[in-house]
């Protein structure tokens, strides 16, 4: 994957300081099931350049993006 290249550069490590500064919380629980992740988070601050929103609990569900079909309709 591409996305990966990038991870231990000077530019992935800035991008990846950046989110953290970003986002913080308190990592509750976390799951993965059927290729789904499921994190809950206390106490979190969502930081943009002037705005500051905190908020006690959030969910976050997280899954890939590409269409599964688990079965092919072709027909001939």
């Amino acid at each position: 994957m591409a996305y990966q290249l990038y991870r231990n550069t000077t530019l992935g490590n800035s991008l990846q300081e950046s989110l953290d500064e970003l986002i913080q919380g308190s990592l509750n629980t976390y799951r993965f099931c059927d290729n789904v992740w499921t994190f809950v988070l206390n106490d979190v601050e969502f930081r943009e350049v002037t705005d500051l929103v905190k908020v006690d609990k959030v969910k976050i569900v997280a899954c890939d993006g590409k269409i599964y079909l688990p079965y092919s309709s072709t027909t001939e």
